[in-house]
């Protein structure tokens, strides 16, 4: 517990695995979102026996196993950063963290891994009815995938189902139940999911958007956007609403995340409905907005879904922190004595006291002389709380930008679905070019949202990595600082790779079409047929 990591190796590690994170994040909505598509699709195919809905599902399924091989290749190498760059974090949750990842592999990952492969491989060999439930078990395997990739990250926005055991110095586990139904966990999963569908929503509607306007396969087109434009308009919806819960449950838990996000930096108790800032410009040094335009009662009802619940600002939180951060300072001297002796009664009885604070004794080491919170005394206590309170403030700037770019863009994507779900109704898409143009150049956005989203998430809840239990700049492991630019570099260009692949092979595949590719050189890339079989069979004459 004494040992603490030099803030640059700290530094690396945190910006190598954010850029891991960002990179995988960049395939996982669009598996999350294309299997549900694909399934909805391959549903209309068995009920009405229409081919151009088999043709459908097997020319976008192909799409999705490019992406889907690629999203496999940069997961499995993020889960393992955990031990090799955050040892200390692993030692302290990894009883708790590890279960939800260990369940992933087990019934998620080889559940969507194993299926993927009858689904590509399978239409011939099996009935139509028995294919389309191999599709959904593809469909729920990514997203169980997400559930329990989310519930261990719920755990590190919300530490339910674990207490720390001074004896053996980690966080043991106390209630699976309070693990698996963590509000934060619940509410963002469904969330996240929702996100992907939007993210596949936009694909396949941007794609076949372009094929409408190069006179690609129209049949296929026209009916792939009307199925994207509804998936489109509901799953935005969603997205938002559930948007609306995530944010009510960050206002309870983390108000520091909740505080920053909406750069709130005085308390207002006069007001029945605080102001919303809807820009601005916030300064953490001068603890103010420099430039701001807000609306006046739309924060509190939005936020906490009342009228009259004052939502606390950063210099209070400060403020609030202060408390904490001295009785966890008991806390952490306390548990180094009952270290040093078992028997030590006095020292535990003291730990149990402060236990809750102990994180905010964690954090203070940092501002202590010497990194020896024992030094702490009546001259430098002061300027060690002052300083602690103010690290427990995640960077306002980022999270209030990147929160608002995140919502800024899904309320346009829920305009674009819209529009272009009325005119795909009413079969006048093809009289509005300008909406396909936009419709094909906005197939970036959901991933730009999600991006955000995820930093929002992230950066609002430093500077801890459990909240209120361990902070971040302890959590690393104790690598050279040469190692880590070393290693970031191998992961920038690795991942870069994997990047420029994905962006070949789709944006080849998809200019191709699906006419082209049925009529072309026979295996794909991604769901090849078996013994130099075409994936696709030859279009029947009768489209329907």
């Amino acid at each position: 517990m004494d040992m603490l990591i030099n803030p640059t190796v700290v530094e690396l590690s945190r910006l190598q695995f954010a850029l891991t994170a960002l990179y995988h994040f960049l395939f996982v909505p669009l598996t999350l979102g294309m299997t549900f598509i694909l399934a909805t699709m391959e549903t209309v195919y068995v009920i009405t026996g229409k081919q151009i809905y088999k043709e459908m599902t097997q020319f976008w399924g192909k799409l999705f196993g490019i992406n889907f091989a690629l999203g496999v290749a940069t997961g499995l190498t993020m889960e393992f950063e955990f031990g090799t760059n955050w040892s200390m974090y692993s030692h302290f949750v990894g009883d708790i963290f590890g279960t939800p990842l260990a369940i992933e592999g087990l019934m998620a990952f080889f559940m969507e891994s194993t299926f993927v492969g009858v689904m590509f491989f399978g239409w011939e060999r099996i009935s139509r009815k028995a294919h389309l439930v191999v599709t959904y078990l593809v469909a729920l395997g990514s997203n169980l995938s997400a559930l329990w990739i989310l519930i261990a990250n719920g755990f590190m926005q919300d530490p339910r189902g674990g207490t720390f055991d001074p004896n053996t110095m980690r966080m043991q586990f106390s209630s699976f139940i309070d693990l698996i139904f963590n509000p934060d966990a619940q509410a963002k999963f469904v969330h996240t999911s929702i996100a992907g569908f939007v993210t596949g929503s936009m694909f396949v509607m941007g794609v076949s958007a372009y094929y409408m306007l190069t006179n690609k396969r129209k049949d296929l087109a026209l009916r792939s956007f009307r199925i994207a434009t509804l998936f489109g308009v509901i799953s935005s919806i969603g997205v938002i609403t559930l948007g609306d819960a995530l944010g009510y449950i960050d206002g309870q838990k983390q108000p520091t995340k909740l505080a920053a996000m909406e750069a709130i930096w005085n308390t207002d108790y006069n007001t029945v409905s605080a102001s919303w800032n809807l820009i601005a410009i916030p300064s953490r040094s001068e603890q103010k907005n420099l430039f701001e335009v807000s609306i006046p009662y739309i924060l509190t009802p939005l936020l906490t879904h009342s009228e009259t619940t004052v939502i606390p600002g950063i210099i209070q939180l400060e403020q609030e922190a202060k408390p904490k951060i001295a009785n966890g300072i008991k806390a952490m001297i306390a548990l180094k004595e009952y270290n040093l002796d078992h028997s030590n009664t006095q020292a535990l009885a003291t730990f149990k006291q402060y236990e809750n604070d102990m994180g905010y004794g964690f954090l203070a080491m940092q501002f202590a002389p010497d990194q020896d919170l024992k030094k702490i005394d009546a001259t430098n206590l002061p300027s060690v709380l002052d300083k602690t309170a103010k690290d427990t403030i995640p960077n306002v700037w980022v999270e209030f930008w990147a929160f608002r770019l995140m919502v800024a863009v899904g309320f346009f994507m829920l305009a674009l679905f819209a529009f272009a779900a009325y005119f795909s109704l009413k079969n006048e898409i093809e009289k509005h070019p300008t909406l396909l143009k936009l419709a094909m150049w906005s197939i970036p956005l959901p991933w730009v949202a999600c991006e955000f989203g995820w930093i929002t998430a992230e950066n609002g809840r430093q500077p801890w990595t459990v909240f209120g239990w361990l902070p971040t700049f302890v959590s690393a492991s104790t690598h050279s600082v040469g190692y880590m630019v070393f290693s970031l570099i191998g992961f920038t260009l690795l991942y870069s790779s994997f990047i420029a692949a994905e962006l070949y092979l789709m944006f080849k595949y998809a200019r191709l079409g699906p006419q082209d590719d049925h009529h072309g050189h026979g295996s794909a890339p991604a769901g090849g047929g078996m013994a130099g079989q075409p994936v696709f069979a030859k279009p029947s004459m009768d489209r329907k």
